[in-house]
């Protein structure tokens, strides 16, 4: 009989039985063994987290007995605690005899007992060890100052194991710095993937490890929640989408936590648990702001150390278990219907007060106050995260909800930067109008500054330079009205203004001033908020380097672009991918035409929406740049026209085109046509001037190609790539002049330059008149290797055949070319091919034209053995 008169209850000693599903983890057995040499070990988590099956799998596994007590309520009187302990003790043969006696009075307990019992233990020659399983039950001090009496009398005798879902009242501190406790919490508890793997196949469910660590990150490894939804989705078709999709709040999951947390509490906490369900996280001031109370502080605190699922995040701040968030909600929604949207609306005004945007923000749409929301975002100037890649999904997510009923200022600027983002013009354009209109008078700066922004965007989008400088000015002169702590909280504005500015300046052709106005935005301050803007800026000014001839400073700022998001571990953006266009175009220069075909082909994978002119036109060259290098001229030409839609017209685009297309007539053997498109060329531009003299040249006007690069301004600074293109017009010149030591120096000087650069494509499109100069020692010698094969080594033997050696890379022969050429192997004659291919004699003609040019020869069996030698036959 217990001090009561009761029975004792034999089943409270008892070890829980283990189901056939458990899992045994041997690391937390691992660490229980370990605490077989510390006096004290705990063992606390939240309901359900499988403590004691945990504590029960690992006592059954011990050599020696184990004295196991599940404690009850009634215990909180220390008469009854000790007669179950001295019970469990005796029921496990435990070395406690008779003359320790029992307790005969419920509430108190004779001090000489307990002391008696401690010495017992002491001198025991093995260690005791006693598991109190529930212990979170005993809420008696005296109970605590009892047992805390006890292990510490009893030395090495005693080995305590408390299972509990709360913090005992223990001098635990002590202990921790004796180095006398070990514990196992809610997180060592926890499952991870892998072990749910296993306990989900234990209930005959097999999940991928991917599968599991969604489930693992819904439940946190929560024992009682993998258990119940794997016996959930054993009664289902399709298990895997159960445990991926189940809702929460109607789950035997749910059952489980309301009845064994939520209504365990008072009603006052549970009227706090089911408000703050609509935070992600939460402190007490914000609690109180929820639910109007101003107690929150103390029953937070109280809710995490009951294990109760509050998190505890530090300073102050908590958060709820997700799994019991989403049932909290849902069952708020059940309880208290249309409330919570009026707590989204607390939750975001105090947020507002307290500065905290993004959480403002979210809980504003949820509360489905747009104006608020729209003017949060605007106030904070904070308009520019649509655009910098980080927020801007998310953002964009956020204010998709709202209708088109609301309006306001505010979200008419919200609604611009939307569509301008997704490159939508009309429609931005248009809201942008009305947010101006609303703005007329009296507006916050802070609004005017986020419409001159979307202006800039807007400038940059249509090809307009004059709006860009306006919104430029109009923004300089803004700054000076907005808070100075709001411009430095947001560097990406400022960083998007110059890098608007910069690309319109650059679409105009003003290549210095778009060059100082992208250098200050790659120098922008903000780390990751800007890097998308600093790689987008150092994009732009990898390309004026291209285009002003400077092919190996364009590469090294296109590669520092792509390596800026890498520096700071982010993902890759949907961005326009104009510094792969940079790369790619670097390559064509290089006859690297794989290369360039595959970033080429990255940028088409970016699902960018339809890009600004200066990308559109740089892909729009590029490629038709590389369709040309393969020979494909009337692609060539179609690709170089991009139908860009600007305000004002792109010399260097316009340029750039115009000399494509000649090129390709020239290829296609139309030179009248040819040098018809040249004058659409400008004569300012070094890179144009130089490429127009060569084709000048190749159309038989040797006077007009010389003048335009005798028009060249050395002040322009031109780069190798302009160097070298009029070295071997030049060269050309003097070799139909006769002059063959001008032309050689010349060829000389073009080497020098293109070899540091791996310039090859200026000398594939020279012909057969430089193949003779190459064979020179003194010219071969700076070909080879790179623009010619290299020397054989010595072991080699000679070589096979002599004069002059070929270059090591060749243009491209378009399809149709090739089966000419295949054809003329066989041999076939002219007549003959024109026959098989079902086409003129003439064109058949043409072709061969253009394969002699492309393979460097002047007669058949040459074009022939060339092509044999490069492997195209």
């Amino acid at each position: 009989m217990d001090p009561l008169g009761d029975p004792i209850l034999r089943t409270r000693f008892a070890l829980p039985m283990r189901p056939a599903t458990f899992l045994r983890r041997q690391r937390l057995l691992h660490h229980l063994d370990q605490g077989l040499r510390t006096p004290l070990t705990m063992v606390n988590g939240a309901a359900g987290a499988g403590k004691t099956l945990l504590v029960a799998d690992w006592a059954a596994g011990l050599a020696h007995p184990v004295a196991w007590l599940t404690v009850e309520a009634e215990d909180r009187r220390p008469g009854v605690f000790w007669a179950y302990v001295l019970h469990a003790l005796r029921a496990s043969g435990a070395p406690v005899t008779d003359e320790v006696g029992c307790p005969v009075d419920a509430v108190r307990v004779d001090r000489r007992l307990l002391a008696a019992l401690a010495a017992e233990l002491n001198s025991a020659h093995r260690p005791t060890t006693v598991v109190l399983d529930e212990f979170d039950r005993e809420t008696a001090p005296e109970v605590a100052e009892q047992l805390e009496f006890v292990l510490h009398h009893a030395g090495q005798g005693l080995h305590l194991v408390l299972v509990t879902r709360t913090e005992p009242m223990l001098p635990l501190h002590r202990y921790r710095a004796a180095g006398e406790l070990t514990e196992i919490r809610g997180a060592e508890l926890a499952f991870t993937p892998d072990e749910a793997v296993t306990l989900l196949e234990l209930h005959g469910l097999r999940l991928p490890v991917e599968a599991a660590r969604a489930l693992v990150d819904r439940t946190r490894g929560w024992a009682a929640g993998l258990r119940l939804c794997a016996l959930a989705a054993r009664q289902t078709s399709d298990p895997e989408t159960y445990l991926k999709e189940f809702e929460a709040g109607r789950s035997t999951v749910a059952d489980f936590l309301l009845a064994e947390v939520l209504k365990r509490q008072p009603e006052q906490t549970q009227d706090v648990l089911l408000r703050v369900s609509v935070l992600e996280r939460f402190c007490p001031e914000l609690v109180n702001a929820l639910t109007g109370r101003t107690d929150a502080e103390p029953i937070l605190a109280r809710l995490h150390r009951a294990n109760a699922f509050v998190e505890d995040l530090g300073h102050s701040w908590y958060r709820l278990h997700p799994l019991f968030g989403e049932i909290l909600r849902a069952h708020l929604r059940v309880r208290s219907p249309g409330l919570e949207p009026e707590l989204h609306r607390r939750a975001a005004q105090w947020l507002r007060r307290s500065g905290s945007l993004p959480e403002t923000l979210a809980h504003g749409a949820a509360a489905g106050d747009w104006e608020f929301t729209a003017d949060a975002l605007v106030d904070d100037l904070a308009i520019g995260e649509l655009f910098t890649g980080l927020r801007c999904a998310d953002l964009d997510r956020l204010f998709s909800g709202m209708g088109p009923e609301v309006h306001s200022a505010a979200t008419d600027v919200v609604r611009a930067a939307r569509d301008l983002s997704g490159r939508d013009l009309d429609h931005g354009l248009a809201h942008l109008h009305h947010a101006e209109e609303r703005l007329a008078s009296g507006a916050p700066a802070t609004a005017r500054l986020s419409c001159t922004l979307l202006e800039a965007l807007a400038a940059r989008l249509t090809g307009s330079p004059g709006q860009a400088e306006q919104a430029a000015e109009t923004a300089e002169e803004l700054q000076r009205e907005v808070p100075a702590h709001l411009l430095d909280k947001h560097p990406e504005l400022t960083a998007l203004l110059l890098t608007h500015l910069g690309s319109t300046r650059l679409w105009a052709g003003h290549f210095e001033d778009a060059r100082r106005a992208l250098s200050a935005a790659t120098a922008s301050p903000g780390g990751a908020s800007t890097v998308f803007l600093r790689e987008d800026s150092l994009g732009h000014l990898a390309l004026i380097d291209y285009l002003t001839g400077w092919p190996g400073r364009a590469e090294k700022k296109a590669a520092a672009a792509l390596a800026e998001t890498e520096r700071h571990s982010l993902p890759r953006p949907s961005g326009s991918g104009i510094e792969r266009l940079v790369l790619a175009a670097v390559a064509v220069e290089r006859n690297e035409l794989g290369r360039a075909q595959t970033l080429l082909d990255e940028v088409a994978a970016l699902h960018s929406p339809p890009q600004d002119p200066v990308t559109a036109a740089v892909r729009a060259i590029v490629t038709a740049r590389l369709l040309l290098a393969r020979g494909d001229t009337r692609a060539a030409v179609d690709a170089a026209n991009p139908a860009v839609s600007a305000a004002v017209t792109s010399p260097w685009a316009e340029s750039h085109e115009a000399l494509v297309a000649s090129a390709a007539e020239l290829a296609a053997g139309h030179p009248e046509e040819a040098a018809e498109l040249l004058r659409a060329v400008p004569d300012d531009e070094p890179t144009c001037a130089v490429e127009a003299a060569r084709l000048h040249l190749a159309t038989g006007r040797p006077d007009a190609a010389i003048d335009l690069l005798d028009g060249v301004h050395s002040e322009s600074r031109p780069g190798p790539a302009v160097d070298v293109r009029a070295a071997l017009v030049r060269a050309q010149v003097a070799e139909q002049a006769g002059d063959a030591v001008t032309a050689s120096r010349l060829v000389a000087h073009a080497l020098v330059d293109a070899r540091r650069e791996r310039l090859r494509r200026p000398f594939l499109e020279t012909g057969p008149w430089i193949r003779p100069l190459l064979a020179m020692a003194p010219l071969q010698q700076l070909a080879r290797g790179w623009l010619t094969p290299a020397a054989p080594s010595s072991g080699d033997g000679p070589q096979s055949r002599t004069g002059p050696s070929p270059l090591v890379v060749v243009e491209g022969l378009s399809e149709r070319e090739r089966e000419v050429l295949r054809r003329l192997a066989q041999p076939m004659s002219t007549q003959e091919i024109a026959a098989d291919l079902f086409v003129s004699v003439n064109t058949v003609k043409t072709h061969l034209k253009s394969v002699y040019r492309k393979l460097a020869v002047n007669r058949r069996n040459d074009a022939v053995r060339r092509a044999r030698d490069l492997r195209l036959l």
